[in-house]
């Protein structure tokens, strides 16, 4: 969970590369010829170089663009990240069921608000996730390919997984209760649904955090925390 100390570790760790990521993107990008260069931008012999900061106390050191190639960090899609992105996909898609009910059976103003800005949230990112599998599809087992690395965690899954196993799961029985009931008690059973739905959620990005390799589903998983960890809290507020 968010709360545990080693999780605040490891998510401190995964932020420090993807922001390392980052910077050797836009070195990677004043190597290409952006615009907006000054003159210790290019050697003397006119080659263009790029000025690494150092860690501190140590001095900036003067790379090549093949050596800035070759330190860019390998972010490279490995199985944690992909079992990630599949169940996160249907975790969301269920997540949408449970809110499109809210409209025409909850009672209280704050759950229908709640419900809105959950699917508002939620959508976009199953287009994103899925926008990233079709780029980084997963290498074909007779392919000899490597996954780099890691294994799948157990609350992802992918291929043949059984999606109601990951955690915050509402079962088939969870569903048709809430599709069921009406007013209040729509509104208590969709918080308490909800509330275990989102803390799902944060036990597989800190799963993707702790074996994934990919900075774009490191960033997915950190803005899965951020923003269903402040919905937690508001859920639980209204309950």
């Amino acid at each position: 969970m968010a709360k545990d100390p080693s999780g605040r570790k490891v998510l401190r760790a995964r932020l420090g590369r993807a922001a390392a990521a980052a910077a050797a993107a836009g070195l990677l990008c004043a190597l290409a010829g952006c615009e907006g260069g000054q003159e210790g931008d290019r050697a003397g012999d006119g080659r263009a170089v790029v000025v690494a900061p150092g860690k501190p106390g140590e001095k900036a050191r003067t790379l090549t663009p093949e050596q800035a190639a070759r330190e860019q960090p390998d972010d490279s899609p490995n199985a944690a990240d992909r079992a990630y992105v599949t169940g996160m996909i249907a975790h969301h898609r269920q997540a949408l069921t449970m809110t499109s009910l809210a409209p025409s059976r909850a009672s209280a103003d704050g759950v229908k608000r709640l419900a809105d800005r959950i699917a508002a949230a939620q959508q976009p990112e199953i287009g994103s996730m899925e926008r990233w599998l079709a780029r980084h599809p997963a290498p074909s087992p007779g392919a000899g390919g490597h996954d780099h690395g890691a294994s799948a965690p157990a609350g992802g899954g992918s291929g043949g997984h059984d999606h109601a196993s990951m955690p915050g799961m509402a079962t088939e029985q969870q569903l048709k209760e809430l599709e069921a009931a009406r007013g209040a008690d729509f509104d208590r059973l969709f918080l308490t649904l909800m509330t275990a739905h989102h803390e799902g959620a944060l036990k597989m990005a800190g799963e993707a955090l702790a074996g994934g390799n990919n900075v774009a589903v490191e960033e997915l998983a950190n803005d899965v925390i951020a923003t269903q960890t402040a919905e937690i809290h508001r859920m639980r507020a209204m309950g």
